[in-house]
């Protein structure tokens, strides 16, 4: 059975048992403050667990695309070394919502692996949760019953709490787990030991497929357990898993999941899967990693040196590191599979399909972009390793050899390949206390202390009423202490909030919550999964009493006219460049907008003075807004609503309107009633922020004003510097003319002077029978002056060895010349010098072995500088 028979398969078995099929949220998480990337299939039901939200069906089955790289749940160096492990891998679930629970979960799963899928029932095993005295959990008993009604007992076997008792994380949703493993050996092997006794000890043969979850409890941050108000049933089984027990392989990557994107690596580098370990390896990462890279750029994320971005970034550096290593690939590959991603997944998962050509050429850019990392950081290496050679040491350093990781992306097995070749080794306890101190670095900036939450009233929801209402009466639901960087803070749930939370870019509110007794900030206002929550600066002295919740107005309006301005603008950005412009990020909020849109060229004067002429045209136009609420999603589309890749929409969404011929678009977020409010629009800044992605950042209402006005006084004041002349531009452009020619007048007063002064240096070389020495310190200046001087003395003498010191504008340079012949003969390097010398002025430089520079911060260095180097060529 294909790949794709199996996905739909499973599809349409949970179907048939009225399970409503949902479609994968987003591979990157938003609005989960626990998670960076989706690790489960659960996550985007974790409100129906946690009873903050009610479902609207009660069984819902799907495809969720995961990601495993980060935190807990980090599967990132296995990958590829093992046939098994993945970064993005697809994981099947089945869920319940308070309705069936374990008998049905159980039953089902063996019909569907043994009567629909035809797995041999006598390879297949089951575990159930066999109690954990330190939490008071007493074994699975009911599961155990179940199963023994099923398979003989001497196939179940009692799992620890690590196996058998799932957690999303350190608290949240958790409970007891059945686990389906299957026997995948020989029949020989299987002759010669038991299954049961490799089930969960880590036998590449011998895999968990299916893992059943009871979800029976919250686990608490004081580590206690608390009942769900519901229990649930939440399934995940490993797709590529799966895929390979129905196929009978012996590796997830021998399926036809991963074999054509293989074959094509094996026709690109003419090497065969199959006969190297390095090769395979190889290979196997990066089928792997081209898929964790092209979802998440599908969703939104782009490759970045922060946070999510980074993890990608980091993804893609890991599999061009072993193309290049391993493969021989010295340019950009990776990208040239996106058509095989488009064909396998564009029907499950069309995002990728979509974006297809965008993916391709932001993988394209990134890989180029290492590569030249890459090579520049073994020619660092190569430096390191001469250095050391030079010296009489054999070790690298684990600062040294983490810098390479750290800068350059070099893994530690890289650096100790190289090493080994050129008969050294690494500091391997240093390259992993150097790794802790960035961990715990990490951990200090992200560290983040969150208490439970006290529940003060029972309420099925949270009502936001700030599309129309900018203050509200209101009462608190639930309550918590928070301990981050800022501090200690409190948040706040309440049962009916005009403040919008931060969402889809724009900002959330800030204001006051007004009780009769007191007033209480509201910092921020922001979304943990479906909640609304208030940071604020204290507690309420009384829990019960009635606020009144008043949003900031003036910072609200100014927010809307930015939110508004960014559809205009999106809008605008198609008709000048094209219909291939797709927003990649934003920010809104009271001082500007910043819109992030794919396109792969800069903008120019002419097509941004078009976008700005666009906007401010509909601005004028005074198009009212038309809000429609609840709209079925489908219908939506049709209308041609512009929808944001890696959103998770429901099944009804809001549609913002200013002309249906201009602009369309899926937001949750606050809009002006009509384009007139927004007054005026200026783009202040167009660049690139990465591979195909460009960034605006423009400006409106009193913020646009407020520039014109200071641009108009700054026009002024040079007007009255020049006189009031009637064309400033003519004005201008003559002083500049007239300052380029007194620097060509001073160029070559400073010539006149570096060659008389060439001719005073010269007069002071010591000349011996092998080698002319020069040592001196002189003022000059221009660091290009230094440079020429330096190249027309090696030019016209002979065997020459010169330090000099130079003062420029009250500030200390070095250069060392170093005659080509004596690098040859006598192995000096100019390089090596400008690193000890450079220590007198207290600076650094470096170059190549014939000229060096550096500079500097302490002046009074040079006269050490010249005594330091008299000495240090003193022996040749």
């Amino acid at each position: 059975m294909e790949a794709k028979k199996v996905r739909s398969t499973y599809i349409e078995f949970f179907q048939s048992k009225q399970h409503q099929y949902v479609p994968s949220s987003p591979i990157v998480v938003k609005n989960d403050p626990t998670l960076m990337f989706t690790n489960a299939g659960m996550n985007q039901f974790k409100d129906f667990f946690l009873g903050n939200e009610v479902p609207k069906v009660k069984r819902v089955a799907n495809s969720q695309k995961c990601l495993r790289v980060s935190g807990k749940h980090n599967d990132l160096e296995e990958v590829g070394v093992d046939t098994y492990h993945h970064t993005m891998f697809e994981m099947l679930g089945n869920w319940s919502f308070g309705d069936y629970f374990k008998k049905e979960a159980i039953e089902w799963a063996w019909e569907l692996l043994t009567i629909v899928y035809e797995l041999p029932k006598d390879r297949l095993y089951v575990s159930v949760f066999g109690g954990d005295e330190k939490d008071g959990l007493d074994k699975d008993m009911e599961a155990f019953d179940l199963w023994k009604q099923i398979v003989p007992e001497d196939r179940i076997i009692f799992g620890s709490k690590k196996d058998n008792f799932w957690e999303m994380g350190d608290t949240g949703p958790c409970g007891p787990c059945s686990e389906i493993h299957i026997d995948l050996r020989s029949e020989d092997e299987r002759k010669l030991v038991n299954g049961f006794d490799l089930v969960n000890n880590d036998h590449p043969q011998v895999i968990e497929i299916w893992n059943l979850v009871f979800m029976q409890f919250n686990r608490l941050s004081d580590g206690s357990l608390k009942e769900l108000p519901a229990k649930h049933v939440d399934t995940g089984m490993g797709f590529e898993r799966l895929v390979r027990a129905i196929q009978q392989k012996s590796s997830n990557y021998d399926t036809d999941i991963f074999m054509p994107f293989i074959n094509i690596l094996e026709e690109k580098s003419n090497k065969k899967y199959g006969k190297d370990e390095k090769i395979d390896i190889a290979m196997r990462v990066i089928v792997d990693h081209i898929r964790a890279i092209a979802f998440t750029i599908a969703d939104g994320q782009l490759p970045s040196n922060n946070k999510a971005g980074y993890v990608i970034r980091r993804i893609l550096r890991r599999a061009v590191r072993y193309g290049y290593t391993f493969l021989g690939f010295q340019k950009p590959f990776m990208y040239e599979l996106m058509p095989m991603i488009a064909e396998n997944f564009g029907e499950i998962f069309p995002e990728v399909a979509s974006q297809q050509d965008f993916i391709a050429k932001v993988i394209q850019e990134e890989e180029a972009s290492f590569l030249r990392t890459l090579d520049n950081g073994l020619k660092i290496l190569d430096q390191i390793t001469e250095d050391l050679k030079q010296q009489g040491n054999s070790i690298i350093d684990g600062k040294t050899a983490f810098e390479l990781y750290d800068t350059f992306g070099f893994p530690l097995d890289l650096t100790s390949l190289i090493a080994r070749e050129n008969g050294l080794s690494v500091d391997e306890v240093g390259f992993a206390a150097e790794m802790e101190v960035q961990k715990n670095r990490s951990r200090a900036a992200a560290e983040q202390e969150t208490g439970d939450w006290t529940l003060v009233r029972e309420e099925e929801g949270v009502a936001f009423v700030g599309y129309d209402e900018l203050s509200c009466e209101s009462q608190l639901i639930k309550f918590r202490k928070i301990k981050d960087k800022k501090g200690n803070r409190f948040q706040l749930v309440l049962d009916k909030t005009p403040f919008y939370a931060e969402s889809g870019g724009q900002v959330g509110d800030t204001g006051v919550l007004v009780s009769a007794n007191e007033k209480i900030k509201v910092l921020d206002t922001k979304k943990e999964n479906d909640l609304i929550v208030h940071f604020v600066d204290k507690l309420p002295a009384d829990p019960l009493a009635v606020f009144t919740a008043q949003v900031d107005v003036q910072r609200r309006k100014l927010t809307m006219s930015n939110h508004t301005a960014t559809h205009l603008l999106q809008s605008a950005l198609k008709q000048v460049l094209g219909d291939h412009v797709q927003q990649k990020g934003s920010l809104v909020n009271e001082e500007l907008l910043r819109f992030d849109f794919a396109h792969f060229a800069k903008l120019s004067d002419e097509e941004i003075t078009q976008v700005e002429g666009i906007v401010n045209e509909k601005i004028r136009e005074n198009i009212f807004l038309n809000e429609q609420r609840n709209v079925p999603i489908e219908e939506a589309k049709k209308a041609g609503a512009t929808a944001l890749f890696g959103e998770k929409y429901g099944d009804f969404v809001r549609v913002i309107t200013f002309d249906p011929q201009f602009s369309v678009e899926l937001c949750g977020g606050t809009h002006v009633a009509s384009t007139g409010n927004i007054g005026l629009f200026k783009i202040v800044s167009e660049g690139s922020i990465s591979s195909g992605v460009r960034r605006i950042e423009a400006i409106t209402s009193v913020a646009a004003e407020k520039y014109f006005n200071e641009h108009l006084l700054v026009v002024k004041e040079i007007q009255e510097l020049l006189k009031a002349p009637k064309d400033l531009k003519k004005a201008v452009e003559a002083l500049i003319s007239e300052r380029n020619e007194l620097r060509k007048e001073i160029e070559v007063l400073h010539a006149k002077q570096t060659g008389a002064l060439k001719g005073e240096l010269i007069a002071k070389v010591e000349t011996s029978e092998k080698v002319s020495k020069l040592f001196v310190k002189i003022d000059l200046p221009s660091a290009d002056a230094l440079k020429k001087l330096s190249f027309e003395l090696k030019n016209e003498v002979k065997n020459l060895v010169a330090v000099i010191a130079a003062s420029i504008d009250g500030k200390p340079q070095i250069a060392v010349v170093i005659d080509e012949q004596l690098v040859s003969n006598l192995g000096l390097n100019a390089g090596q010098a400008i690193r000890e010398l450079a220590k007198e002025i207290q600076g650094g430089g470096g170059g190549q072995p014939f000229f060096a520079t550096a500079g500097g911060k302490k002046l009074d260095g040079l006269d050490a500088v010249v005594d330091k180097a008299k000495v240090m060529f003193e022996a040749i």
